[in-house]
C-alpha cells in the first residue's frame, strides 16, 4: 500500500471513523433521476478565462443522470458542428452559440436564461 504523505490524501480515501455504536453506513446514492425538459432551467453563458482567450459556450444546471448530460452535450455538439466536452456537470461547447443553442433547447422544451 501506498504510504500517505499529507492529511489530503487520507481524506481522498472516503474512509469514515464512528465511535458511535449505531452509525450504519449510508447506501450508496442512486442515480439522479432526469427532469422533464420543461421543469429544467439551464443557463447558458459565454466564457472565455483561462482558455487563452478563446471562447466557449457554458451550458449549466442540468438536473439528471450523467448518461442524459452527456446525450445532451453530443446533440448540442452535433448541431453547432463544433467540439466541446462534459466535466463536473456543465457542458462546454466551443466557439460563441448562446443564440443557437439557446434555440435549439427553447425547441426541446427546456426553460432557458442567459447569464452574464
Amino acid at each position: 500500500m501506498k504510504k500517505l504523505t499529507s492529511l489530503s490524501e487520507l481524506n481522498n480515501l472516503n474512509i469514515v471513523y464512528s465511535t458511535n455504536s449505531e452509525y450504519e453506513p449510508i447506501e450508496e446514492c442512486q442515480e439522479t433521476q432526469t427532469l422533464p425538459n420543461r421543469q429544467q432551467k439551464l443557463y447558458i453563458s459565454l466564457d472565455k478565462k483561462q482558455r487563452g482567450g478563446k471562447k466557449v459556450t457554458l451550458i449549466e444546471n442540468f438536473i439528471g443522470n450523467e448518461e442524459d448530460l452527456l446525450n445532451l452535450g453530443k446533440l448540442l455538439k452535433t448541431k453547432c458542428g463544433v467540439g466541446g466536452s462534459v466535466k463536473d456537470g456543465i457542458i462546454i461547447i466551443q466557439g460563441d452559440f448562446r443564440d443557437k443553442i439557446s434555440d435549439i433547447l427553447s425547441k426541446d422544451g427546456y426553460q432557458i436564461k442567459r447569464k452574464g
